[in-house]
């Protein structure tokens, strides 16, 4: 990067810091440090529920994921607005009108001090994990321009939000994600409107979309039924609204943001607003991986877009990587002069563009087969890298075609969008080790300044943890798939909790328990066998807590209900 870039990336973060740590200053009481004093207004929940669920794998890796497998992905979104609508009308009032820190303080009013503990716990573990993925995803990008080692560079993206996280509280999360997104929208608006002027001599915006639809990237809706088929329509809508539902109406890093508004409406707004922006919001990032992969048919791409990894595999296997090259360069070749001659047929309405199509597609499939095959030889060159290069598509383009100054903001904007995740998913993690587990666990009522200094210590607990876990990360292929996978084993038996506690009035703590613990091992079984896609672990989990709670009903009466 230039020393425009840098001055660009070094001050837009400094300021988000000092800033954060400036709106956050004065805490006194936990209601402000984990609740922001319940004084948020709808557009900074709004924005707080987008900062977190849109990290640094958002913006890195799903432009890769369109790239290489289209936009399909989208559908995973397709079920979040049926979500929104249920969360609004069952969970939100009861957590605001019970005043809770966390959404599991509600478990115990409805069964038992047990239940509460354990699906906190299995927040914590999903959520504690998932936070590591969401530090690494930024720090590969330092790693990769400046030639740092992995591990250091986790240390310093994982530690650097930590000062106002530490610091702020909630308060500074909310009014930093406000600013984050701002400037994330912006920038990723501009980038998409670069790429689309850097297109190569004789593509145009249709042009590159007619590139981009031959080649099977702009699958935005498959209908086909397939249990282990990851992305289409009735894995979005089924198995996405109950991700979608769990996420937002169970997980701690979410029921955080919409807890801290003025009110239900309030609270009600954000949540809604997110469902119906967030859907045309995904679409438009994968789409700039869809119009990347049309620039790059006409541009010289390169034979693996992690080029530490495959600088590696010519430095160890010079022979094999030279044999490698030589094939790409004829592929790619061949695959940039049928682009060309398809884009001329399509001018001149040629009869015979259905056939050229169909030998673009062949060399297409040449591509990615050789492609396979530099993969597998890094993979099993013992070289500690991603499993994929997915995460480095994007990153390629802004390092290779963007202006100066716009490569460091950029940059800046992949490092925004993890610390709005991060952040709050720190400051949810502390509120429920420190209310749901500490506290119980502990002797006596603590003070309001103790329990401020309990808060912060759990926060920075949370954090040495979280950059633990991504010194662990480097070997989970697609970041995007490797977090929704990660909650996708533990969302399903949170939610059935929730929807048992709020549905079946019937059913008491002892019976919920022990179903939410069957559901689980349910679900690791179902995830171990590959029976069906990730999505559909959710259903498989939140069905199992009901369906193994009224079938124990059958043998077990309990004397006394919790309602």
């Amino acid at each position: 990067m230039s020393n425009i870039d840098w001055a660009v990336l070094l001050i837009t973060l400094i300021a988000v810091v000092v800033y954060g740590v400036f709106v956050g200053r004065g805490q006194t009481s936990n209601q402000s440090y984990l609740k922001a004093d319940n004084q948020m207004p709808w557009y900074i929940v709004l924005l707080g529920i987008m900062a977190t669920q849109a990290s640094a794998i958002t913006f890195l890796s799903a432009p890769g994921q369109a790239y290489t497998d289209g936009m399909r992905f989208v559908q995973y979104y397709f079920g979040l607005p049926l979500a929104m609508i249920v969360i609004c009308i069952t969970f939100i009032p009861i957590f605001q009108r019970l005043n809770v820190y966390t959404a599991y303080e509600y478990l115990e009013q409805r069964f038992d001090k047990r239940t509460r503990i354990l699906t906190s716990l299995l927040f914590l573990f999903s959520r504690g994990l998932s936070t590591g993925i969401s530090i690494y995803a930024p720090s590969i990008i330092l790693s990769s321009v400046l030639n740092w080692n992995i591990y250091l560079t986790n240390v310093l993206t994982g530690g650097i939000l930590l000062i106002y996280t530490y610091i702020g509280g909630a308060k500074a999360i909310a009014h930093t994600q406000k600013l984050q997104f701002l400037i994330i929208l912006g920038t990723m608006g501009f980038a998409g409107y670069l790429l689309i002027q850097n297109l190569p001599n004789g593509m145009g915006f249709n042009d590159a979309l007619f590139l981009a639809g031959k080649s099977g990237k702009l699958n935005v809706i498959t209908t086909d039924f397939d249990w282990k088929d990851k992305y289409n329509i009735w894995s979005g809508l089924i198995g996405g609204f109950f991700l979608a539902l769990s996420y937002f109406g169970t997980d701690q890093s979410q029921v955080g943001r919409y807890i801290t508004a003025k009110d239900t409406t309030t609270g009600r707004m954000g949540l809604l607003l997110n469902g119906l922006v967030k859907i045309p919001m995904q679409f438009a990032i994968l789409l700039i991986g869809a119009l990347l992969f049309a620039f790059f048919s006409l541009k010289p791409a390169p034979i693996y877009f992690n080029e530490r990894s495959y600088q590696y595999l010519r430095d160890t296997q010079p022979q094999k990587a030279s044999a490698f090259e030589s094939e790409h360069e004829q592929l790619q070749e061949q695959f940039n002069r049928e682009s060309k001659s398809i884009l001329a047929q399509k001018a001149s309405h040629s009869p015979n563009l259905d056939q050229s199509v169909q030998q673009f597609k062949q060399t297409q499939l040449k591509v990615k087969a050789l492609h396979g095959r530099v993969e597998e030889a890094i993979n099993q060159s013992g070289y500690n890298a991603e499993k994929t290069d997915t995460n480095y598509i994007f990153l390629y383009f802004v390092k290779n075609n963007l202006p100066i100054g716009m490569i460091g903001l950029l940059f800046a904007v992949i490092f925004l969008a993890s610390w709005g995740s991060i952040s709050a998913a720190l400051n949810s993690l502390a509120a429920c080790s420190l209310k749901d587990i500490h506290l119980i666990a502990a002797k006596g009522i603590l003070s309001d300044e103790k329990e401020l200094f309990y808060s912060r210590m759990h926060t920075l607990a949370w954090g040495i943890f979280s950059i633990a876990v991504a010194m662990f990360a480097t070997q989970m292929g697609s970041l995007i798939e490797a977090v929704n996978v990660l909650g996708s084993l533990f969302y399903g038996p949170i939610l059935g909790i929730f929807l048992v506690a709020f549905y079946f009035k019937q059913i008491d703590g002892r019976l919920v328990f022990f179903s939410a613990i069957l559901a689980e091992i349910l679900v690791i079984a179902v995830y171990n066998f590959n029976v069906v896609s990730f999505l559909w672990l959710n259903v498989v989990g939140a069905v199992g807590v009901i369906i193994f709670s009224m079938v124990g009903r059958l043998f077990y009466q309990p004397k006394d209900l919790n309602s």
